[in-house]
């Protein structure tokens, strides 16, 4: 990752309050649980989580040039694994736990809150004792998770696409006949910085809330001269009022790179979910468990919900199989290749079951391919896109392949140090059997298929960036409407194409409305058109001027005055 590079905020939708009855008893009677949709089932996940990129067979009959860029499809290739199940059940339970003793019917929630307000006026060496003293009595039911593995295994696709089955903000306005004016914010994603300082991890915080919500935390809270523990004050208050469901922080071994102590950066992460009370997951490379080698007390209060140790897929692991084998049918080539066992194995020794290094060497693999006559996969092919395109990770490749641990550990990001391992997550035969079994379903594929569409004509739309009056949330209504109305082998590009006209035809639409209520809101403001509403309502002009904020209130002024 560059030192400089910004990452790109994720931002999930955006909801009204719709409360669910709930089937756990200690569940009900919360609003913030009631709102969230209900516990995903395995088939819910499979559905929402697998992305598979669309490919027609007449397109295997286009230019080379067009061919290269279907290609690149690949790059969206999401294919649910047990580990995907898994992580999900845990994400479900933290969320819905986190918010058992943050219940804003209950007098606890505003107990807090008041205390945390009471804080913020005093002294900084007051604080601490004070916050310890008061907040002994409101019970904490955070936990937290940390996903540790390999670099490319894809342990941030997989959280992004777990958290954003869940709508990111939820606004509450009434609950079973009384008011209940509240943001929820369900979950929040932030990267620690390339520096792995501290101070900048908070102001990360504030300023991930103000991007949502066009909020001014980061001016208010993270100035310069703010130290950490003021600015956890600060996060604890925000994490009460907009009741945040989830705190996802991602590239932890960054904080290798700073001067902290790892005893510090281990306190920080506990703080984080025993005061400010927001469940956490924890996500990084092999180089971010020296954080938790310290202390094991610590870290087992780190990670309470478990720390999964994410490995590669193994050459012999049905996991690999099945990922190969649906991987191997997206293939844009005049001449499909099989996939033998002899090929699987050639290309595992070439990947060593690294996901996104699969993903990649496929990608490369079919267009170099593509500049042969034979058109056509071949092991020779396949070994000179591995040590020609993906020659600078060959040496981290090599290590892995001879399970040379002298070699392992002189890369830190792939290095698994057996002594520090607190949890080894197995491969679950059974869940992978099932996943199997549902995908073969006539009518699940179908649902997938549609799905899929779906999803990848919504990446392609964005992309356009022309539809600048639609939200997210209209685009892919709209998008999914196209959808219904086509087969599932209709051509993707008359999909697209239909779904295009209708977002401009919208997007112009709502273009003609807003520019109608500027010129409205012009006309209605003009001082000679609000001097003969004066007359007609026989109120004095100067009323009138006030009230369209041509004059100002006196009284407020006055009160302005230093």
């Amino acid at each position: 990752m560059e030192k400089n590079k910004i990452t790109p905020l994720l931002k999930g939708r955006i909801e009204l309050a719709c409360y669910k009855e709930q089937e756990i008893i200690e569940y009900a009677n919360n609003p913030f649980i009631e709102a969230l949709p209900p516990i995903f089932s395995e088939d819910d996940v499979l559905e929402q989580f697998t992305r598979y990129p669309i490919i027609d067979d007449i397109e295997k009959t286009k230019n080379r040039n067009l061919r290269h860029h279907m290609i690149k499809r690949i790059k969206n290739f999401i294919q649910p694994l047990p580990d995907h199940f898994i992580i999900e059940n845990k994400l479900s339970t933290l969320i819905r736990r986190g918010y058992l003793a943050r219940n804003p019917l209950d007098k606890t929630y505003f107990e807090r809150l008041k205390i945390l307000n009471d804080i913020h006026s005093m002294k900084q060496e007051e604080r601490e004792s004070m916050l310890n003293r008061n907040m002994e009595h409101i019970r904490s039911t955070a936990d937290s998770l940390s996903v540790i593995g390999i670099s490319g295994i894809g342990k941030t696709t997989t959280i992004e696409r777990l958290l954003l089955m869940y709508p990111q903000i939820i606004k509450h306005e009434e609950y079973k006949g009384r008011a209940l004016s509240r943001t929820q914010i369900v979950w929040l994603k932030i990267d620690c910085p390339y520096d792995g300082n501290l101070a900048t991890l908070c102001k990360s915080f504030f300023k991930t809330i103000d991007d949502l919500l066009g909020t001014r935390y980061l001016e208010k809270y993270g100035y310069l001269n703010r130290i950490t523990s003021s600015m956890m004050l600060h996060m604890t208050s925000l994490a009460s009022m907009y009741g945040i469901g989830i705190l996802v922080i991602d590239e932890i071994q960054h904080l290798i790179n700073s001067k902290n102590d790892p005893d510090e950066m281990l306190n920080f992460f506990v703080t984080l979910t025993n005061t400010i009370g927001i469940p956490t997951v924890l996500i990084g490379t092999f180089k971010a468990l020296k954080i938790f080698k310290r202390d094991f007390r610590q870290a087992r209060r780190a990670g309470s919900e478990g720390n999964i140790i994410w490995d590669r897929m193994t050459k012999n692991s049905d996991e690999w199989d099945f990922f190969i084998e649906t991987l191997w049918g997206f293939q844009w080539l005049k001449n499909k290749t099989e996939l033998t066992q002899e090929i699987k194995d050639f290309f595992y020794n070439e990947c060593q079951g690294i996901t996104s290094v699969a993903v990649n060497l496929f990608i490369l693999t079919q267009e170099r391919a593509l500049n042969t006559d034979s058109e056509k996969i071949t092991k020779q092919i396949i070994s000179k896109t591995s040590k020609e395109d993906l020659y600078m990770i060959q040496p981290m490749i090599k290590a892995l392949r001879n399970n040379n641990r002298l070699e392992i550990m002189k890369y830190e990001d792939i290095s698994i140090n057996l002594d520090e391992i607190i949890f080894k997550h197995k491969n679950n035969l059974q869940l992978t059997g099932k996943i199997k079994e549902m995908a073969k379903n006539q009518e699940k594929l179908f649902e997938l298929k549609r799905n899929n569409i779906a999803e990848n004509l919504i990446i392609d739309m964005n992309e356009l960036g022309i539809f600048d009056e639609l939200t997210e949330n209209e685009l892919e209504n709209l998008v999914r409407k196209v959808v219904d109305r086509f087969g599932i082998d209709d051509n993707y590009n008359n999909i697209k194409s239909d779904a295009i006209r209708k977002a401009l035809q919208l997007n112009e639409k709502k273009k003609d409305i807003k520019d109608k209520n500027k010129n409205v809101l012009r006309e209605k403001k003009d001082l000679r058109n609000l001097y003969e509403s004066a007359k007609k309502k026989k109120v004095h002009v100067y009323e009138v001027l006030k009230e369209n904020g041509y004059i100002k209130n006196p009284l407020d002024e006055f009160l302005k005055v230093e």
